[in-house]
């Protein structure tokens, strides 16, 4: 995450502070519809209870929300906002309704119609005002500050003169391995004015979530290595959450595979050699989207793929096809998330093209993952090389706050159609 450096008047950091955004969207989202329906002498137990139930899903969802605009590259969008917010509420108001907990219904519904609506504004004021504000040492020469130029999420100045010209930045940015004594000298001047100096490869991580390496000594010693402790937490709860979402899926996949059935003959379940943890194969199982065909090479599926029937291009899209991939998650070949496992031939072409393509495979493969949610669905090897770049950044900063953040964006994959194919 950067921080937001250069608001040093108070009325700045009063104004564009998160205690100052907190107060003012809890008066607006709880407080004031408790005191309009007060004035309306309308208030009950139900209501007092309806305004605490808001004032913990307004701050579950602040949280959330303020974590999704700086934590994670990606989280400036208004749908994946949305979303957040929209999840936060909804699964507030379904624990207490399961827990039989009296509460007006109406009232909390409103809250939380109010509460899209302040975060809206928020989201606003956030782009205009407190997007991060670097000053880049230009270096025509640099590949690490070529990167840093073209990514979008951050304003970027290039400085052509060692002089920031009474201008105020959050941090500054420079090629550390490429600097010269009169560089060093500027930074350090930088760093004694409270000016946060970067290394560019490290702002491009934080700004792109990919993480580029070309060579073994651009790896820091385990940084890809993920927790053996996280990966066992990791198994329990994808295992409970298959578990719990059973009387949703089961229904679903028999309404799936009825209908593949009826459009087109072969079977509804489509198996297939992947490469896993270890760079060990496995099958895994998907609903057919395809016309069959036992004898067809492996290849990519294109956008406009004539092979897709009319309910494979819907299962395809909204990811209803992976469903069968909980079996595998039961088996333990996969998890619900991490780097989409490929098809052997595949491996064995990208090995040979990308370096340390294979440093993928040293955690599960996913149903979704962090370069499905950002990226979409590879079709090269160019891509293909984007895509590990998400999938190192991945396995770097393998976290289940992490994990989170891919589900909600999952979400919006499934209700934008993002990358299918």
């Amino acid at each position: 995450m950067l921080p937001i450096r250069r608001f040093n008047k108070i009325h700045e950091q009063v104004l564009l502070s998160q205690t100052f955004s907190f107060i003012s969207g809890w008066l607006i989202v709880a407080l004031m519809p408790l005191l309009v329906l007060q004035q309306m002498g309308r208030t009950d137990t139900g209501t007092m209870h309806a305004f605490y139930i808001s004032c913990l899903a307004f701050i579950l969802t602040n949280y959330g929300v303020k974590h999704l605009l700086q934590a994670y590259p990606g989280g400036k969008s208004l749908i994946l906002l949305t979303t957040q917010v929209f999840s936060s509420y909804a699964l507030i108001f379904f624990i207490f309704l399961f827990l039989r907990f009296e509460f007006s219904r109406l009232f909390f519904i409103t809250s939380g119609a109010l509460a899209f609506v302040w975060f809206f504004i928020e989201y606003k004021i956030f782009i205009a005002y407190k997007s991060t504000k670097l000053a880049v040492i230009n270096k025509g020469f640099s590949k690490e500050i070529l990167n840093l130029k073209n990514l979008k999420g951050v304003r970027i100045n290039v400085l052509h003169n060692l002089n920031l010209n009474d201008k105020r930045y959050d941090g500054i940015v420079a090629d550390f391995n490429t600097l010269t004594p009169d560089e060093e000298r500027f930074l350090t001047r930088c760093a004694l004015k409270s000016i946060p100096v970067y290394n560019a490869k490290n702002i491009y991580e934080s700004i792109s979530g990919r993480v580029r390496i070309n060579h073994m000594s651009e790896n820091n010693i385990g940084a890809l290595l993920p927790s053996p402790a996280l990966e066992r937490i990791k198994s329990l709860m994808d295992c409970a959450f298959i578990i719990i979402t059973a009387p949703i899926v089961i229904p679903l996949c028999l309404i799936t595979a009825l209908a593949i059935r009826l459009e087109s003959p072969g079977p509804v379940i489509y198996t297939q050699t992947r490469i896993g943890k270890g760079n060990q194969p496995f099958t895994i199982y998907k609903f057919r989207s395809m016309r069959f065909d036992v004898d067809a090479p492996q290849q990519f599926a294109g956008e406009a793929d004539p092979r897709i029937t009319r309910i494979g291009k819907f299962i395809r899209k909204t990811r209803i096809d992976e469903l069968p991939q909980f079996f595998n998650i039961l088996k333990g070949d996969m998890s619900l998330i991490g780097p989409r496992p490929e098809q052997p031939d595949f491996v064995k072409e990208f090995d040979e093209k990308i370096p340390f393509y294979s440093y993928r495979h040293v955690v599960k493969p996913g149903i979704t993952g962090w370069a499905q949610v950002r990226q979409g669905y590879a079709a090269d090897v160019n891509e293909t090389q984007v895509k590990i770049e998400h999938d190192f950044y991945y396995i770097k900063n393998y976290s289940l706050q992490l994990d989170i953040f891919i589900i909600l964006l999952t979400i919006r994959t499934v209700l934008t159609g993002f990358g299918a194919r």
